[in-house]
């Protein structure tokens, strides 16, 4: 009887899920295995915010198994570090890494044999409460992308009820602001046209760094040493920690994209506080209001839970609201999870899982209907557009506008083809599905 081998990988192959901050990580992750010739693995770096992004993370483990049974499987990420027990118990896995671990390539260098022995050998996993630093990582680019995320910050200081990703990612601690533009520069010199700051609480950076610092002054500073870059992007802010100077490059520099995801959770003020947040529905409503009366082209997106333990249909409604309240145009919605450990898990009051789905896509209808609304104007106007990557029609290419709203460009009928990196000038003329349509100028 003849064995099938199947052949080894030339590099290892990393599987994301979550948030863009771990898009970042799972670069370094990427850079670390390959340094280790680890090119026979399958690195799984997991989401924890949600009970369904672990199952699928388990899930994904083992359809990968079934599929690559020669395969080293490493598990990593925040469901690793809250739980690293349910993966290592899994008989598909063979090394499960915490958060800290992931980014030191101590962990990657060790021989094939060692992976896999017993269960407790194949936990790495520190107390991230301890770890007090963030090293920024410099990485030459992101594979099968053309921006760039790059991690400025860490962790939480605050401790919503519904969240367990303090437990996951630590206190929140900063990336100096030094390293932080000396990657920038890096990924610049390689060809990337746009950076994303990324983390866990962006607005919460530099308050453990010595001297004045803030992500307001880290923006200035990056605009100012960086002049090549063309966009600076964040990621979701919270908008109760934007101070007087961050507000002032949201406003004024063009430079830094006009599109700002907020992390507002609920749109009544009791749910609010029981989710122990540190804002209003009226602060939410002030500030896009005030940051669109300075910048009229702003756009706004926004994290929402629904069915939150004790929400009324009156609560829920008093969300429903707020998506016109704020105007906002993308919404990330999700039905309010329980997760062991967290204050919210023993507040009385749970909503039936249904209700929280239908409320769920009330609201995610809402935000549809807003965004069907912003991209009809957006037709007949003039966009910057990234070209991010060709499709299998020649001549036409998918990227983002100015307000990361996605485009499918067709390019010039004669002369050179357009390249994906590149920022080029569109006419839109017409949307499908969520996604604009466009002519290059």
């Amino acid at each position: 009887m003849t064995q099938y081998n199947r052949p080894t990988r030339q590099q290892p192959e990393v599987v994301t899920f979550g948030c863009r901050l771990n898009t970042y990580e799972s670069e370094v992750i990427r850079s670390h295995a390959t340094t280790a010739g680890l090119n026979n693995a399958i690195i799984f770096n997991t989401c924890t915010v949600t009970a369904e992004a672990t199952r699928q993370a388990r899930q994904a483990i083992r359809r990968a198994h079934r599929e690559n049974p020669d395969a080293q499987i490493i598990v990593t990420g925040c469901a690793a570090q809250v739980d690293p027990e349910q993966f290592a118990q899994m008989d598909e896995v063979h090394k499960v890494l915490g958060n800290t671990e992931k980014m030191d390539l101590q962990y990657y260098q060790v021989p094939t044999q060692d992976f896999g022995i017993a269960d407790s050998e194949k936990v790495s996993v520190n107390d991230i409460m301890s770890v007090t630093e963030t090293a920024g990582h410099l990485i030459s680019g992101f594979e099968e992308r053309s921006r760039a995320f790059i991690q400025i910050q860490n962790g939480c200081d605050h401790r919503c009820t519904f969240c367990v990703i303090p437990y996951g990612r630590g206190n929140s601690r900063s990336v100096p602001a030094g390293e932080v533009i000396k990657q920038i520069q890096h990924l610049v010199e390689q060809g990337y046209r746009e950076v994303v700051l990324t983390g866990v609480d962006i607005t919460s950076y530099g308050a453990d760094l010595p001297g004045p610092s803030s992500l307001g002054l880290l923006c200035q500073t990056i605009l100012k040493l960086v002049p090549d870059l063309p966009r600076l992007r964040l990621s979701s802010i919270d908008s109760i920690e934007a101070d007087d100077t961050l507000f002032d490059v949201i406003t004024t520099q063009e430079r830094l994209m006009p599109h700002l995801h907020l992390s507002l959770q609920s749109g009544d003020n009791m749910i609010l506080k029981r989710m122990k947040r540190r804002h209003s529905r009226e602060d939410s409503i002030e500030f896009c209001q005030r940051v669109r009366a300075a910048r009229p082209d702003m756009v706004f997106g926004a994290d929402f839970i629904t069915g939150f333990p004790t929400e009324t249909d009156e609560m829920f409604n008093n969300t429903l609201r707020l998506v016109d309240e704020c105007d906002l145009t993308m919404l990330h919605v999700f039905p309010y999870s329980e997760r062991e450990g967290t204050p919210a898990a023993l507040i009385p009051g749970k909503i039936p899982g249904d209700v929280r789905k239908a409320r769920a896509a009330r609201l995610r209808a809402a935000g549809d209907a807003r965004q069907d609304a912003f991209l009809q104007q957006q037709v007949g106007q003039t966009r910057s557009i990234l070209l991010e990557k060709a499709t299998d029609q020649p001549g036409t290419y998918l990227g983002h506008t100015e307000h990361f709203t996605p485009v499918r460009l067709n390019g010039p009928a004669d002369g050179p083809a357009l390249k994906t990196g590149h920022i080029v000038s569109a006419r839109i003329t017409g949307y499908k599905d969520g996604i604009l349509h466009a002519d290059v100028l």
